[in-house]
C-alpha cells in the first residue's frame, strides 16, 4: 500500500496524462492539473518549444486556465498536482495565486525551487512530494536520453 493518498496518485496519474502529451509533442514531459471541491478545473503541459515561449510552462498554463475557471487571480481552495517539482519562476507564481496546496512527483535538484527554499510559497500552502515519483521521473529519463 502506497504511503500517499489514493486521490493524490489519481490526480497525479492525469498529470502524467498530461506530460505525456508534453513528450508526444516534443516538449519537456512535464504535466499539470488543479484540482478544487474534487473536481479537476485546469490542465496544462510545458508549451514552451511550440509557443517559443520560456514561461509556458505547465503550472504556468494551468494557472491562467484555473483563474480563468473560477474567474479569480487566488487559488487557496484548490491543490497543484505537477509531476515535476516546480521550477523557481512557477512556485512564485504559485505564492501570487495563494495556492492552497502544492502535490509533485519527481524532485528536480537543478532548477527546483526547494533548493531555495519555500519562502516564495504562500505561507499556508502546504506541500507534498514524491507522489508516483518513479513514474514521474522516468518519463523525464526517457526523454532526454533520447535527446542526446
Amino acid at each position: 500500500m502506497s504511503i500517499f493518498d489514493n486521490e493524490d496518485e489519481y490526480y497525479m496519474q492525469q498529470a502524467l496524462r498530461e506530460a505525456k502529451a508534453a513528450y508526444d509533442e516534443g516538449e519537456i514531459p512535464i504535466g499539470a492539473v488543479i484540482v478544487c471541491n474534487g473536481q479537476i478545473i485546469a490542465r496544462g503541459h510545458n508549451n514552451t518549444e511550440r509557443l517559443n515561449d520560456v514561461t509556458a510552462h505547465a503550472e504556468m498554463v494551468a494557472f491562467t486556465s484555473a483563474s480563468e475557471a473560477l474567474g479569480s487571480k487566488y487559488l487557496p481552495e484548490c491543490t497543484l498536482y505537477v509531476t515535476v517539482e516546480p521550477c523557481p519562476m512557477c512556485a512564485g507564481a504559485a505564492g501570487w495565486t495563494q495556492i492552497g496546496r502544492i502535490v509533485y512527483g519527481a524532485s528536480d535538484s537543478k532548477r527546483g525551487f526547494e533548493r531555495i527554499g519555500r519562502a516564495m510559497l504562500h505561507p499556508k500552502t502546504q506541500v507534498e512530494k514524491g507522489v508516483l515519483e518513479e513514474e514521474c521521473s522516468e518519463l523525464m529519463k526517457k526523454f532526454f536520453k533520447e535527446l542526446r
